[in-house]
């Protein structure tokens, strides 16, 4: 089975961490946490960087690793880093989801996660508090 390294982004502010709603694709209306593929010769963050910055139009900084999530999906296997994350600028402009929000602990239930971003919920929200 072939396997895909992504970064995803648990951006956070104020309690509340930022959730994108996928816009495209098989899994289009389900929810994660933005980020996306890392390329050849690029770390981590850096790929991180990038990909908020192209796909939400905003400068994050990358604080800290939370967890590494593998999960079988039914084309492939997902490898994904996934980061505490803060803005340092930008308004999180949506450039390829079809919807966005910001959710509490009280609420961060409330969406149809992927199955990979369901995963790290419970990090999520130890983070949040």
């Amino acid at each position: 089975m072939k396997t895909v390294n992504v970064v995803a982004a648990v951006i956070v502010r104020d309690g509340k961490v930022f959730a994108t709603q996928r816009g495209y694709g098989p899994w289009k209306g389900w929810w994660e946490f933005p980020g996306g593929k890392v390329e050849q010769n690029e770390t981590p963050a850096d790929a991180l960087i990038r990909e908020i910055k192209e796909e939400l139009d905003t400068l994050i900084s990358v604080e800290g690793f939370l967890r590494q999530v593998e999960w079988d999906y039914p084309d492939f296997h997902l490898s994904m880093g996934c980061y505490l994350c803060h803005i340092q600028s930008g308004s999180l402009e949506l450039r390829e989801h079809q919807s966005a929000a910001w959710l509490d602990a009280s609420d961060i239930h409330d969406v149809k996660w992927l199955p990979a971003d369901l995963d790290i919920l419970p990090d999520v929200l130890e983070a949040l508090n």
